[in-house]
């Protein structure tokens, strides 16, 4: 027997096919996940820089009312449609209630945060879950491939290496397989994830700025608990509306 791959999968019992089918199923779904977040996650950046860019020109003197007013459109990355929300809700708002306007601008930005964050992350719970089943049902290979071996020892009456190569080579595959498959979407996720972490630290902070703005604009301080979620003093991310 020669060990290729077409030797290897001619030898291979039921079980081992479906365990080796499965892999290269679950393998295939975890590129397909990457690749299209990577594809969303930067064409969400870069609208998102776009739109941060225009809004801190219509914010130079500090005029809401312009701002708000302004039309940019639909496609703006995940900090435009936050933004846009909050601009919207105080647009809404009743002239002259200062202390209700603040707490529902403050609301939306909390809100719509966390609905763009949750979008950021769909999908990559099929990288987390192929990162973590693969091994075991590597692992699950294994152990039909070495009980193949037996079988076939058992059929020849002899347990020679030639005879228990195939259920060895077998078991080894299924098993490096697994790893195959774990280790890129392990990769994936943990990129993925790091970057969506980083993009939810922009929206607080951005979302930060926009408050105290409005609180300048309102003639009034905002209360901390007031505020979208916090910031951790580690995490310096650029100020996009004052530059």
């Amino acid at each position: 027997m020669q060990f290729s791959l077409i030797e290897l999968w001619q030898h291979m019992g039921l079980g081992a096919r479906l365990i080796t089918g499965t892999m290269l199923a679950m393998s295939l779904a975890s590129i397909v996940v990457a690749c299209e977040r990577v594809l969303v996650l930067a064409r969400s950046s870069k609208q998102s820089v776009i739109f941060a860019k225009r809004l801190a020109e219509l914010l130079a003197d500090g005029d809401l009312d312009r701002a708000a007013s302004a039309p940019f459109g639909e496609d703006n990355g995940h900090l435009g449609r936050v933004l846009q929300a909050a601009l919207r809700v105080y647009q809404s708002c009743p002239k002259g209630d200062d202390d209700f306007t603040f707490e529902s601008v403050a609301r939306v930005l909390e809100r719509q945060a966390q609905r763009e964050i949750h979008n950021m992350k769909r999908g990559i719970a099929v990288l987390a879950n192929v990162a973590s089943t693969a091994p075991f049902v590597g692992l699950l290979g294994t152990v039909l491939g070495i009980v193949n071996a037996f079988q076939m020892m058992a059929e020849t009456g002899s347990g020679g290496l030639a005879t228990i190569s195939g259920g060895i080579s077998e078991a080894l595959t299924t098993t490096a397989l697994g790893l195959l498959v774990a280790i890129p979407a392990v990769g994936a996720y943990n990129g993925l994830l790091s970057w969506i972490e980083a993009r939810s630290v922009d929206i607080a902070e951005t979302s930060n700025e926009l408050l105290d703005m409005l609180a300048r604009h309102l003639k009034r301080l905002p209360r901390p608990d007031a505020r979208p979620a916090a910031v951790t003093s580690r995490s310096r991310p650029p100020r996009v509306l004052e530059k």
